[in-house]
């Protein structure tokens, strides 16, 4: 299928999708919960990872690129309801750009995805053994037969739902405040802001240091792409309930992750300068500052909600799979369906069994594979940005366009010769404006190029 009759097709297809399952869109709450289920799950293992590779400086890391993620959210609104068919960065780049950027797309969010499913599996065996501390020796074992579980349970067909996204975000988020609460009642207010300058002590930051752990700590926010590829299933105006969901994620990821980054590796250096209690940071915050119900409750719900995300994960991977396969990059085998269960067994197959051969190679290194997630991630982001900014620059070039003809020349019998226009003449308020700045009544208005600059969206009447 072309790229020009996929986006004349769908949105039709859209529309129709709104008019028969109005009762299953989601609102502003549920994409809320789809988000958050995602970026929510990366606080618990990205203080370990950046601690490992910036020291103290982790915090100040999350808390810099806090701000372009504001600004991304509000990149993400806009596709949202811009692409209402979905598809997130591959429909963008194709459309703004073309198919081979499209499919170039799809290879950074793949490498995403890939990642997510590893690295969130591996984190919630880790997280799990605070419980069960005698699965820890065997976390590579143990993350390889989960993820091996999810494949085929994939294989047999299980759906995610937008309402157990909605009940795992707020255990999440219930979680992440009930810590961040039980800490700042045994620290006080100057003790907290004590912290911020101990984050530069024995530091020396360079701009390429400074550049590659701003790049390094998106990894914090990993999971924004997801709001895209709710656009055919959201509530419209599209425009109004992404922007109400996404407020929220800016809200609560803005309380949650910068400061859980910042408590749980300052107030706990031993723990975050160790390869294996690195990894189940928030949980010990949760028990060294409050009690063991605390720890254990955070264990399990963080190890649950890491295995969630990276069942999601796989959903998403394999869905790309069929996308490209459709665009016709991959081959055609990658669309076939099992007669038994209906699903794409070997797109499923493949979405479960790279991430299993990453562990492998990377031996279940965190660090390693947080490193290799930066790749995927910030291309993905890159492209959508790069493909949304082309989109707003060719339609104020269209505006200008329209509002705006140069001058031609008068034929004999006082009409413009065909394919020109004889003088700028735009609409305002209804009413006819030459280029001379005046009206059929006589108003006088400004000149020729603040008539363009106001009527820019307005349409050139013909002569």
């Amino acid at each position: 299928m072309t790229q020009e009759a996929t986006a004349q097709e769908a949105p039709g297809q859209v529309q129709r999708d709104e008019h028969s399952h109005v009762g299953s869109l989601l609102g502003p709450i549920l994409c809320w919960a789809v988000v958050f289920a995602d970026i929510g799950t990366s606080v618990y293992y990205v203080p370990g990872i950046l601690y490992g590779n910036f020291g103290t400086l982790a915090g100040f890391f999350v808390l810099l690129t806090t701000s372009v993620f504001v600004l991304l959210t509000l990149k993400y609104a806009e596709v949202t309801h811009r692409f209402p068919q979905g598809g997130g960065v591959v429909t963008v780049a194709a459309q703004a750009i073309n198919h081979w950027v499209g499919a170039l797309g799809g290879m950074f969010i793949l490498v995403d995805y890939f990642l997510t499913a590893a690295i969130s599996c591996v984190s919630g065996v880790i997280y799990f053994s605070v419980v069960v501390p005698a699965i820890g020796p065997r976390f590579l074992e143990v993350t390889i037969g989960i993820l091996i579980l999810l494949g085929i349970l994939n294989w047999i067909g299980i759906s995610e739902s937008a309402k157990v996204s909605l009940v795992g975000a707020v255990i999440a988020f219930v979680s992440d405040l009930a810590v961040l609460f039980t800490v700042f009642t045994h620290i006080s207010f100057t003790e907290f802001l004590s912290l911020f300058p101990a984050m530069f002590v024995h530091q020396k930051i360079t701009p390429v240091y400074l550049l590659t752990g701003f790049a390094a700590s998106f990894l914090a926010f990993s999971g924004l792409e997801s709001i895209s590829q709710l656009s055919p299933v959201m509530k419209t105006p599209r425009k109004k309930v992404a922007g109400m969901a996404l407020l929220l994620v800016v809200l609560t990821i803005g309380i949650t992750s910068p400061l859980l980054t910042i408590l749980s590796t300052l107030l706990q250096p031993h723990e975050a300068s160790d390869p294996v209690l690195s990894n189940q940071l928030i949980s010990l915050l949760g028990g060294h500052w409050g009690n063991v119900f605390l720890q254990t409750e955070m264990a399990i719900s963080a190890s649950a909600l890491l295995v969630f995300a990276s069942n999601t994960a796989i959903i998403g991977s394999y869905h790309v799979f069929m996308a490209l396969g459709r665009m016709e990059f991959f081959p055609a085998f990658v669309l076939q369906r099992n007669k038994l269960r209906g699903t794409p067994h070997y797109s499923i197959a493949l979405a479960t069994g790279i991430p299993i051969a990453i562990l492998i190679v990377a031996r279940g290194s965190l660090d390693l594979l947080g490193n290799l997630y930066a790749f995927g991630l910030l291309g993905a982001f890159t492209l959508t940005c790069l493909g949304l900014d082309l989109v707003r620059y060719r339609e104020r070039k269209a505006a200008r366009a329209r509002a705006y003809t140069l001058p031609a020349e008068h034929q004999e019998n006082g009409n413009a010769p065909p394919g020109r226009v004889l003088d700028a003449t735009f609409v305002i308020n209804n009413e006819r404006v030459s280029s001379n700045g005046g009206t059929p009544d006589g108003i006088s208005l400004p000149g020729k190029s603040e008539v363009a600059a106001t009527a820019r969206r307005s349409e050139v009447l013909s002569l």
